[in-house]
């Protein structure tokens, strides 16, 4: 049953980012839970939940789409952004002290 819970409270995580359009950032804030869980339950789940709040009758507008979308270019944008930064600290050569 625990697994079962644990499964619903990540899908409404998902539900609550894609129905808000609030930063995944503050939901994760306000959930208790990892910046980073909630972006990969988002992939795991978000289009399922997308799916499903379409088929429950829930039709986004032009204008909700579009704001889903360009939240999520943003997310997927930071991201990057954070991979460039940790490509340009990883791949520093170190310096040897030849003093020795």
């Amino acid at each position: 049953m625990g697994i079962r819970r644990n499964e619903e409270f990540k899908r409404e995580a998902v539900r609550l980012v894609i129905q808000s359009g609030r930063q995944v950032k503050k939901i994760a804030e306000e959930l208790g839970v990892n910046l980073w869980t909630l972006r990969e339950w988002i992939k795991k789940y978000g289009n399922q939940e997308h799916g499903n709040l379409v088929a429950s009758g829930l039709k986004m507008t032009p204008e909700e789409e579009i704001r889903i979308l360009k939240k999520e270019l943003a997310d997927i944008a930071e991201e990057r952004d954070i991979l460039k930064k940790a490509i340009a600290v990883f791949s520093k050569k170190p310096k040897i002290n030849t003093l020795l």
